[in-house]
């Protein structure tokens, strides 16, 4: 699978020992909803200002910031700017909200969802946002496949897409679809004209598209910068947003700083105004002294290891078991992150509608672990590393992710109890091409989205790549495509528990902690906001004189 987020260059926190909206799917998402944890919030009560440049800092580039491609949170913050949704989800109580679309309507079981586009909308060429480019979108999003990760998911059971109207279009599935409502929020599923379908992927990820958002790209430099300028005329923004008009900032220049001291030393010394990849270490810096730091955890399924189950050892569920047992989620925590950031309880994170506390599931029990491994046949070796039949318990994970230090906690963990885990870490390229030719123990991630069908697009067995774990179908993937379906709270709420139980109990999922994101921001920074799912939102970004 892909490793979509991650976390800023966390180094150690202590020194480690290492509108109208009809039908239920909008009730469900709007009873259901995470909210943000607390933060140090900006000051909201100044006029803004119009003008500027805001420069920001991403610490990696994977190349690619077409937005229905890209997968990792730094191209996002990037993608998510030029891109406006059919609806919006509000990040305090979880409500699905119009965008393009002025009004929304489902029936009753939720296989038919009719959107009324708002007037007067522009993709960055000049064309129209019409009914017929939202299904030049969202065909093109399916023809993308494995390539669009997450809109390929989103959209897996359409059946039939229907301009009714140039301001009507209606979007029909095979069978029922609790999740769709909130996915026509997200980034992914965000419109460009019907032009930019005809692009080769590659220009796509270039910048080449033409968006429907407040800014457009002005030029993107692989592993340099992007610069995106605010559009002229937009006025059609989401009801979450304050501004009604036109884009505060001229211009936002996202640099890429891969080093996290340089990040810090960037943003004390002015060479940038803002980052979400401040180190935990230096967080503290920029409270305050003309500075400022916002949190928010991320909703969707949380860090975890996802074992290769196509591999023979990684099919045994005891080894499997074994492993999810060895790890310490609390130590993991309390030395190597941030206050913010906590220990897995679940697959899906504490601010994830649907969230349910599984951490008896998660207790660290290295005495149980050992067990498991003994009664599966897999015995101490003269180095101390078990093994069975001549061959080593022994797994490689490459990984891209900071701070690298986790995994090296996680590794001496699972050597207690004689596992032997191989660390590279690497570049995202190099991730990226291990996953493609699936040849990997274990991959490494997390997912974010305010939706409880996380689930399926990370674990499924039928999506387009085969899911995370590389496994045959199981009866799991029944109960993943029933909760999507589940149009009542309760009884998606049963089907979302039952999923969770199994993908921990069989070690589908080997959760470790909870991401969250920290925006850290020079005090003439003003408006620089969450999304719902923790992403950025600079729509409303100003700054002052």
């Amino acid at each position: 699978m892909s490793v979509p987020n991650h976390p800023a260059d966390r180094k150690l926190r202590k020194p480690a020992a290492v509108v109208s909206v009809l039908g239920a799917v909008a009730l469900l998402a709007s009873a259901c909803a995470g909210g943000a944890d607390a933060g140090t919030q900006q000051s909201a009560d100044a006029t803004p200002v119009s003008g500027g440049n805001l420069n920001f800092a991403v610490s990696v580039d994977r190349g690619c910031i077409d937005p229905q491609q890209v997968g990792n949170n730094d191209a996002i913050a990037i993608a998510r700017q030029t891109v406006a949704s059919l609806t919006s989800q509000d990040p305090k109580t979880g409500e699905i909200v119009p965008w393009l679309a002025e009004k929304f309507e489902t029936n009753t079981n939720a296989t038919s969802f009719t959107f009324t586009l708002r007037s007067g909308a522009t993709f960055a060429d000049g064309t129209a946002i019409d009914a017929a480019s939202v299904k030049t979108n969202f065909e093109a999003i399916k023809a993308l496949g494995a390539k669009a990760t997450l809109g390929s998911t989103y959209l897996s059971d359409v059946s039939a897409i229907t301009v009714k109207d140039p301001q009507t279009v209606v979007v029909d599935f095979s069978k029922p679809n609790a999740q769709f409502l909130q996915a026509t929020s997200t980034f992914t599923l965000g419109l460009l004209s019907p032009a930019s379908a005809t692009l080769s992927e590659a220009d796509r990820c270039a910048g080449k598209f033409s968006g429907s958002g407040p800014f457009s790209v002005k030029s993107y430099t692989v592993d340099k910068e992007a610069v995106l300028e605010r559009r002229a005329g937009y006025n059609w923004p989401a009801a979450t947003n304050s501004n009604k008009g036109e884009a505060y900032l001229n211009t936002v220049t996202f640099k890429i700083i891969p080093e996290a001291g340089n990040r810090t030393g960037s943003l004390q010394s002015g060479q940038i105004d803002a980052t979400a990849a401040i180190s935990a270490a230096d967080i503290t810096l920029f409270n305050g002294n003309g500075f400022w730091n916002e949190t928010r955890a991320n909703p969707g399924v949380v860090y975890n290891l996802y074992a290769n189950q196509s591999t023979p050892k990684l099919k045994e569920t005891a080894v499997r078991q074994a492993i999810s047992k060895a790890i310490n989620r609390e130590e993991i925590t309390k030395t190597l992150l941030t206050e913010a950031d906590q220990p897995a309880k679940g697959v899906l994170s504490h601010t994830t509608p649907y969230f349910k506390d599984y951490s008896e599931l998660l207790k660290h029990d290295p005495d149980g672990a050992k067990k498991l491994l003994d009664d599966a046949g897999w015995k101490e070796g003269a180095d101390g590393i078990r093994e069975k039949n001549g061959e080593k318990l022994s797994f490689k994970v490459t990984y891209w992710q900071s701070p690298k230090e986790v995994l090296e906690l996680v590794q001496q963990q699972l050597k207690v109890i004689g596992v032997d885990l191989q660390l590279k870490f690497t570049t995202i390229a190099d991730v990226t091409a291990a996953q493609a030719d699936k040849s990997y123990d274990f991959s490494y991630g997390n997912l974010t989205r305010s939706d409880p069908d996380v689930l399926r697009t990370v674990f499924a067995s039928t999506t387009a790549r085969g899911g995370s774990n590389l496994r045959e179908k199981l009866p799991v993937d029944d109960v993943l495509g029933e909760q999507a379906a589940a149009l009542d709270k309760d009884a998606r709420q049963k089907l979302v528990d039952q999923a969770q139980e199994i993908l921990i109990k069989d070690a589908h999922s080997i959760p470790l902690y909870e991401l969250s994101t920290t925006i850290s921001a020079s005090e003439h920074v003003k408006g620089l906001t969450f999304e719902a799912s923790s992403r950025l939102d600079f729509y409303d970004a100003w700054l002052s004189k």
